[in-house]
């Protein structure tokens, strides 16, 4: 039994290299170290750090963060990236939220999948979570957060980016997302291809329009998220598909049926190990609706599959420290325990 779910591990562990390494995480370190390196800190700061106005900042960051399909590990270069890069610790963990949990791409499936109300609640909780996530966040670290604010008094307006490092970061960007939005189905294959023709295209501008010192600085910060993310991903993958191996099924109908608090918060216990590729979360409750899920709990699966993960907690405790990391992993547990419920009881019937 032990070499059964070291297999699984394994199995897990492939197919997170083979199918996500290329299409998700290089173009999204690539974004992180632009964002760390060509985006003005000082106006950064001053539209989304901890001294510019909160519910505009909040706004900002949620509404962006819809339209980045990424999954839990993928989005957190770009979120660490705003982060060192003078954004708020509240903005900054709102799109390590939204993105992931209620990106347009992933909204729109599980209407598909799911239904129009399934959807619609899904993206009004986490919108609903995303502002909680924020204020707490902020409110729990408001001292280190009132340190980080005191040099975004000065330059405020300053210039976010050049035209053409917009455009580059434009380009990464959309290597990043058009893989996902574009091939929604079919071989692997199509997506990678996506992705070179769209990295070719935004290499090309790099080359022809940046400066090689500048470029260098931008591989290096790029290689410093790599440095730290990447070998905790990869053992966090491994762990979930271990654990994924040994969850019996019969624990199913028996613990997440109905729509109670204690449903919908294994529900949610189960959804931040678990690991999922954006929009392999829709077919995934489906399937355990099926099988016996209440509404509640698979919301409440729908929101913290997809936005946490056991590989996403310890990168982003390596990234932002453990702090940070337990704080949010635990408000993410009670925000999403509670919409699960409250969905369950007066909504989903």
């Amino acid at each position: 039994m032990l070499a059964d779910f070291l297999l699984a591990g394994l199995r897990a562990l492939q197919d997170y290299v083979v199918l996500h390494v290329v299409t998700c995480l290089v173009p999204a370190f690539l974004l992180a170290g632009g964002i760390v390196t060509f985006v003005s800190k000082e106006a950064l700061v001053s539209r989304l750090g901890a001294a510019a106005s909160r519910p505009a900042s909040f706004a900002t960051a949620a509404g962006a963060s819809v339209f980045l399909a990424a999954c839990s590990c993928t989005v957190i270069p770009v979120a660490s990236g705003l982060y060192y890069g003078g954004a708020g610790v509240g903005a900054a963990f709102i799109l390590l939220w939204v993105a992931p949990a209620a990106n347009l791409l992933s909204l729109v499936y599980t209407g598909t999948v799911l239904g129009a109300g399934m959807a619609w609640v899904r993206v009004l909780t986490a919108l609903a979570m995303a502002l909680a996530v924020g204020t707490v966040m902020t409110a729990a670290f408001r001292r280190e957060e009132t340190a980080r604010a005191l040099p975004a008094r000065q330059g405020a307006r300053a210039r976010l980016l050049s035209g053409t490092d917009a455009g580059l970061l434009g380009l990464v960007a959309v290597s990043l997302l058009a893989p996902n939005y574009l091939v929604g189905q079919g071989p692997y294959a199509h997506k990678v291809a996506v992705w070179a023709a769209t990295s070719a295209l935004a290499a090309g501008f790099a080359v022809w329009r940046k400066p090689r010192d500048e470029l260098a600085r931008w591989l290096q910060e790029t290689w410093w998220f790599v440095r730290i993310i990447v070998p905790l991903l990869l053992a966090g993958v491994f762990i979930v598909g271990v654990i994924g191996a040994a969850l019996p099924r019969e624990w199913i109908a028996t613990y997440l049926g109905g729509s109670g608090l204690r449903p919908s918060f294994l529900a949610t216990l189960l959804g931040s190990v678990s690991y999922f590729a954006t929009m392999t979360e829709a077919p995934f409750v489906h399937t355990l609706l099926g099988l016996g899920m209440g509404k509640g709990p698979a919301l409440a699966l729908l929101l913290a599959g997809p936005g946490l993960s056991l590989p996403n907690w310890l990168a982003i405790a390596r990234v932002f420290g453990p702090r940070k990391a337990a704080v949010y992993v635990a408000t993410i547990i009670v925000l999403g325990t509670l919409g699960g419920w409250l969905a369950g009881t007066f909504i989903l019937r």
